[in-house]
C-alpha cells in the first residue's frame, strides 16, 4: 500500500513537472576567442518593415553574456556583438537557451537547449550541406572559366541547377515532416516570396502546422502574404487579354472624379506612369505622335499616374503635353488602380477595344502605333 502511494505521488510530480511552462527565457552565450570585458552584445529581431530593432543589450564577462526575459510566442531574434562581423541566428523562446559560438564566426553559431532553437540548429546542419556542396561548384566553376573549359562550365552549371532544385524539395519535405518548428513557418515565408510553390500548395504547407505555430508572429504573416498573393492572382485574371478591363476612378488634375467607363472611345490606352519614371517620360513623345494621328479616329488615352506629389504630377503632363485624360491618386505603387491592375512596374500599357476588352498588354513604340492604326484603320 505504501508504494503504491510513494508511486502515485511520484506519477503527480511527473506529470506536474512535463505540463510546466516555463515562465521566461535565459540566454546564456558563450564566446570562444580574444574579447574584451565589458564588450556589448545587441539582441535584435526585424519589424514590420523588415528593419533590425533592437531588443536588448548585455555586456561580456570572461567571454560570456546573459539576456533575460519574456516571450509570449517562438520568434527569431539575432545576436550581434560589437566590432565583430556577422550576427548568431536564435529563436526566443521561455526556456534555458544556450549559445556558443567563435568570434571569427558568429553565423555559424549553436544555440540549442530550447525546442524551437533545436529545430533550428538541425535546420542548419542540412542546409549548410548544400551551401558547402554549391560553394564547391561556383569554385570549380571560377577555375574552368578560367581555362575557358565551356564543356565542363555548361556541365557544371546543370550540376547546379539540379542541386538547386534537390534543395528546394529538401525544404518542403522539411516542412512537411517538421509542422511543429517555427523555422518550417519561415520558410513557407520565403517559400511565397520566391515564387517555388503554387498557391494551393503553400495554402496546404500552411495548414499543416500546429496549432501552436499557427499562434506565432511568422505564421500570422503567411496568411497575410497568401490573402494578398491569391488577390493578385485573382487580378491577373481580371487584367488578363481577353478579360474586360476593370473600371475605375480617381481624381483628375483638377480635382474631379474621373472614370475608365467615362471616357472608352473605339480604341482605349490605359497609360500607367509617372513623373519620376524616366522610360515613361522617354516614351511618352511616341504616345503623343500616335494620339494626335487617331484621336479624331477613335482613340482615348486615360493616364494613370503612380507620382507621389501632385506638383510633380501636373508639372509633368505640361512639360510632356499630354493632352488626353489624367487621373492619380497620388499613392507611389500603393494606388488602387495600379493594385487593381496588378501593376508593380511601369511604364505599363493596357490596350482595349470598342468593347472594353483588353486585346494588348505593355505595347511601346512602332508596335503601340502599329496595333492602334489596325484596329482603327
Amino acid at each position: 500500500m505504501r508504494n503504491t502511494f510513494l508511486s502515485i505521488i511520484t506519477l503527480a510530480l511527473l506529470v506536474t513537472a512535463c505540463n510546466s511552462k516555463p515562465k521566461g527565457y535565459t540566454i546564456n552565450g558563450t564566446l570562444t576567442g580574444e574579447i574584451a570585458d565589458s564588450t556589448a552584445v545587441y539582441l535584435k529581431k526585424s519589424d514590420e518593415s523588415n528593419r533590425l530593432v533592437e531588443v536588448d543589450t548585455a555586456l561580456i564577462t570572461n567571454g560570456t553574456f546573459v539576456f533575460e526575459g519574456q516571450q509570449d510566442f517562438p520568434e527569431m531574434h539575432y545576436i550581434f556583438v560589437d566590432k565583430l562581423r556577422g550576427y548568431a541566428a536564435t529563436v526566443l523562446e521561455n526556456g534555458d537557451i544556450e549559445i556558443t559560438a567563435h568570434i571569427d564566426s558568429l553565423g555559424f553559431a549553436k544555440a540549442v537547449g530550447t525546442p524551437q532553437n533545436e529545430f533550428l540548429y538541425d535546420f542548419q546542419k542540412k542546409s549548410r550541406e548544400a551551401s558547402n556542396q554549391a560553394m564547391n561548384i561556383q569554385k570549380d566553376m571560377r577555375t574552368a572559366s578560367g581555362n575557358r573549359d565551356t564543356v565542363l562550365i555548361n556541365s557544371l552549371k546543370e550540376e547546379l541547377d539540379e542541386l538547386r532544385g534537390e534543395y528546394e524539395a529538401f525544404e518542403i519535405d522539411y516542412i512537411k515532416s517538421n509542422p511543429n518548428a517555427l523555422i518550417s513557418a519561415l520558410l513557407i515565408d520565403r517559400a511565397i516570396n520566391t515564387r517555388t510553390s503554387t498557391t494551393e500548395e503553400l495554402q496546404a504547407l500552411y495548414d499543416a502546422l500546429s496549432p501552436e505555430i499557427k499562434e506565432t508572429g511568422a505564421a500570422k504573416k503567411i496568411i497575410q502574404l497568401l490573402d494578398e498573393r491569391k488577390k493578385h492572382e485573382e487580378n491577373s485574371k481580371n487584367t488578363d487579354i481577353g478579360a474586360i478591363a476593370p473600371d475605375f476612378s480617381a481624381p483628375s488634375p483638377s480635382g474631379e472624379l474621373l472614370a475608365l467607363n467615362d471616357v472608352k472611345g473605339k480604341a482605349t490606352l490605359i497609360d500607367f506612369w509617372a513623373a519620376w519614371c524616366r522610360p515613361c517620360r522617354a516614351e511618352n513623345p511616341n504616345v503623343v505622335k500616335v494620339y494626335h494621328k487617331y484621336k479624331e479616329k477613335g482613340l482615348s488615352i486615360i493616364g494613370v499616374s503612380l507620382d507621389k506629389t501632385e506638383e510633380a504630377w501636373k508639372k509633368a503632363i505640361a512639360d510632356d503635353g499630354l493632352e488626353w485624360h489624367h487621373v492619380s491618386n497620388i499613392a507611389y505603387f500603393d494606388d488602387a488602380i495600379a493594385k487593381l491592375y496588378n501593376v508593380d512596374a511601369i511604364p505599363a500599357t493596357f490596350l482595349l477595344d470598342d468593347k472594353g476588352v483588353i486585346v494588348a498588354k505593355n505595347l511601346r513604340g512602332p508596335a503601340l502605333e502599329a496595333r492602334i492604326s489596325e484596329m482603327l484603320n
